[in-house]
């Protein structure tokens, strides 16, 4: 007796009530893919950026590896980005013999030396956000947090219990800008005064 070829049945697809509706789950899938890998993206930019902060110190290409476990093309195109994003303003990425630092740009080191000399009492963290808000006032807090991270929260309260920098509610969040009392406390000229009179 000849055997029948037996034929194993393909699984059919469930198909979707309509057309549409297959539609819209396969962009709202491809949305939340493209969304989990912007978010990668920009976790891993505020990873190189927050080791650069706080290192203060120039790191090389594997020193930065090493501290936040990304991938080396990753990395170099972070940089690139990093580098464009700092090329103006007053922080600056600086980018020496394949190492890497963020620091404030050179013509506003004197604003640091001025902190700096006889005044002990801040620290070089608290005097590179103080330098920021010289630079960039009025500044909102929330892009003084973004910029120096949570720890700049204690060095705002200082300055403002100091009576360094006055504030103004703008939305949810504070306004920023140096008072009197900063341009008399390290002796500077407020050229802004200066230009009014």
């Amino acid at each position: 007796m000849e055997q029948q070829p037996t034929h194993t049945p393909i699984p059919s697809t469930p198909t979707p009530h309509n057309q549409n509706e297959a539609l819209i789950i396969t962009e709202s899938t491809a949305k939340e893919i493209e969304n989990e890998f912007e978010n990668k993206e920009k976790n891993s930019e505020e990873k190189v950026e927050a080791s650069l902060f706080i290192a203060g110190r120039h790191l090389n290409f594997q020193e930065l590896i090493m501290l936040t476990d990304i991938n080396p093309i990753m990395l170099k195109e972070i940089l690139r980005r990093l580098e464009k994003k700092y090329a103006t303003g007053v922080l600056r990425l600086i980018h020496r013999n394949d190492s890497w630092k963020m620091d404030v740009a050179e013509e506003y080191h004197y604003l640091i030396n001025k902190l700096a000399t006889g005044s002990a009492e801040f620290t070089k963290a608290e005097q590179e956000t103080l330098a920021i808000i010289a630079y960039k006032q009025p500044i909102k807090q929330s892009v003084i947090i973004k910029i120096r991270g949570n720890k700049s929260y204690d060095h705002i309260k200082k300055f403002r219990q100091l009576g360094l920098v006055k504030t103004k509610q703008i939305g949810h969040t504070l306004e920023l800008s140096l008072s009197e009392e900063f341009y008399e406390y390290f002796n500077v000229d407020n050229k802004e005064k200066k230009e009014e009179q």
